[in-house]
C-alpha cells in the first residue's frame, strides 16, 4: 500500500492533489490513501468562515467547497484530522468521524479506523494546558474565545484512546508529542526555519510538544506517527524500550511552493481495492465512554465506566455490524448551501446554529447511543 502524507493543507486541496497526480504519472505508480495532519480548513461557504480560527488576510474559501458540493472529486481517498485552524462548526458535526466530503474523510475529534487491513488512529486540535481537563462546553456560534478553545485537546478524546489495546499502524497528531525532538537531529533541521529562537528554547526548556500525544505515543508505540503544526519537517525514531518496537515520527511542513509538505511511504497490507471502513474496537470505546460524554467545564467522572467491560461491548458492536452486513461509514450527506462564487454573500452570513449531520446520526443510532452534540451549552 502507498500511502501519500500532508502536513498541514489550510485549504489548499487543489495543489496536494495535483502533486499527487503528478507523482503517480512520474513513478507510475498508484497512491492509494492521502493522510493530512490536520489545518484542513473544510470551509462549504461563507458562514463557515465566521467559525475559522486564523487572522482576517487568511479567511479565505479557497478549494474545499468545489469537493463539498460535487464540482470536483478527490482522486485519491483522503483521512485528515483537524488542527488549530479550522472551521470548527462542522468538524463539531462529525464528532465521531465521517465524510467531510465524497472521498474525504474526517476521523473525528478522536478516532480509528481501518483502511484495507490497516490501522489509522488520531487525536485533532492542539494541547493547552488550560483547557485539558474541561469537557467539550462551545457550542456555535463561537464566540472569539470559544472560536480557539474549541480545537484544544480533552482529555475525554484522549483518555478513549489511551483503551485502545489492539496494534495501531500509524497515528495522527497535529502537535508534536512532547519531547519527541530528543529522537532526532533537531540542531540540523531547524535550519530550515527562518526564526527559529522561540522553537529552540521550547525545546532546551523541555515545553515543545504536546504531553497527551507524548502519553499516547509510549501506550500505542505505533510503527508510524505523523505530525503537522510548527511548518517544519523532522524526522525521529523512538525504540520502545530495549529491543522493543521502533515508532519512526515524521512531521511535515504546510502546502506552500518549495515546502516539504508531502511524502510518500510504502507499508505491508493485504491486496487492495483498499476501502475505509469502521473500526470494532474503536466504536466499542465510543459506546462505553460515551455515557460519560463531558458538555460543560466539568471535568469528566469516568469511575463509573469501569463498571461495564470494554469487552461486553466489543462483541456487541461486532453482532451489530454483521447484522448490519457492512463495516463502511454512513454515505456523504451535505448539510448547508454550498460557495457559489456566481452568487453574492448573503447579507448576513453569521451561522446562528448547530446542524446535525445525518452520518453522525445514524452511527448514533447504530449504537444506540443519544444525540449530545446540541446540548445547551453550560458551564
Amino acid at each position: 500500500m502507498r500511502i501519500a502524507v500532508e502536513g498541514c493543507m489550510h485549504g489548499d486541496l487543489e495543489t496536494v492533489y495535483a502533486t499527487i497526480l503528478h507523482l503517480e504519472k512520474v513513478d507510475n505508480k498508484k497512491i492509494d490513501l492521502l493522510i493530512c495532519c490536520g489545518d484542513f480548513q473544510a470551509v462549504r461557504n461563507e458562514r463557515d468562515l465566521d467559525s475559522l480560527e486564523a487572522p482576517p488576510k487568511y479567511r479565505k474559501m479557497n478549494s474545499f467547497w468545489k469537493y463539498f458540493s460535487g464540482q470536483q472529486v478527490a482522486p485519491v481517498q483522503t483521512i485528515f484530522i483537524g488542527g488549530n485552524h479550522e472551521a470548527s462548526n462542522y468538524l463539531w458535526e462529525l464528532y465521531y468521524g465521517g465524510w467531510a466530503a465524497p472521498n474525504i474523510y474526517f476521523l473525528g475529534f478522536a478516532g480509528v479506523v481501518k483502511f484495507g487491513n490497516i490501522r489509522i488512529g488520531g487525536l485533532s486540535g492542539i494541547y493547552n494546558g488550560n483547557y485539558y481537563n474541561f469537557g467539550h462546553y462551545e457550542r456555535v456560534p463561537y464566540d472569539i474565545n470559544t472560536r480557539k478553545s474549541v480545537y484544544y485537546v480533552r482529555e475525554f478524546d484522549v483518555h478513549k484512546l489511551m483503551h485502545i489495546e489492539q496494534p495501531i499502524d500509524i497515528f495522527l497528531s497535529h502537535d508534536w508529542p512532547l519531547n519527541i525532538t530528543d529522537y532526532g537531529n533537531w540542531r540540523e533541521s531547524i535550519q530550515q526555519k527562518p526564526n527559529p529562537r522561540s522553537l529552540v528554547k521550547n525545546i532546551l526548556d523541555k515545553t515543545l510538544g504536546s504531553k497527551p500525544a507524548e502519553e499516547l505515543l509510549y501506550k500505542l508505540k505505533p510503527p508510524y506517527w505523523f505530525s503537522a503544526h510548527l511548518h517544519w519537517q523532522f524526522a525521529a525514531a523512538v525504540q520502545h524500550g530495549e529491543g522493543g518496537p521502533v515508532t519512526k515520527f515524521l512531521a511535515l511542513d504546510k502546502c506552500a511552493r518549495g515546502r516539504n509538505f508531502l511524502q510518500v511511504f510504502e507499508i505491508d497490507s493485504d491486496p487492495g481495492p483498499y476501502e475505509i471502513q469502521y473500526d470494532e474496537e474503536w466504536l466499542a470505546i465510543t459506546r462505553k465512554f460515551n455515557p460519560v460524554f463531558p458538555l460543560t467545564r466539568t471535568p469528566v467522572q469516568f469511575q463509573a465506566m469501569y463498571v461495564n467491560k470494554l469487552q461486553d461491548h466489543l462483541e456487541w458492536v461486532k453482532k451489530k455490524l454483521q447484522t448490519m452486513g457492512t463495516n463502511k461509514p454512513f454515505e456523504f450527506v451535505p448539510t448547508v448551501q454550498p460557495y457559489d462564487p456566481y452568487q453574492a454573500a448573503p447579507i448576513s452570513s453569521t451561522l446562528t446554529g448547530h446542524f446535525r449531520n445525518p452520518q453522525t446520526e445514524s452511527l448514533l443510532q447504530l449504537l444506540e447511543l443519544p444525540y449530545l452534540l446540541d446540548k445547551t451549552k453550560g458551564f
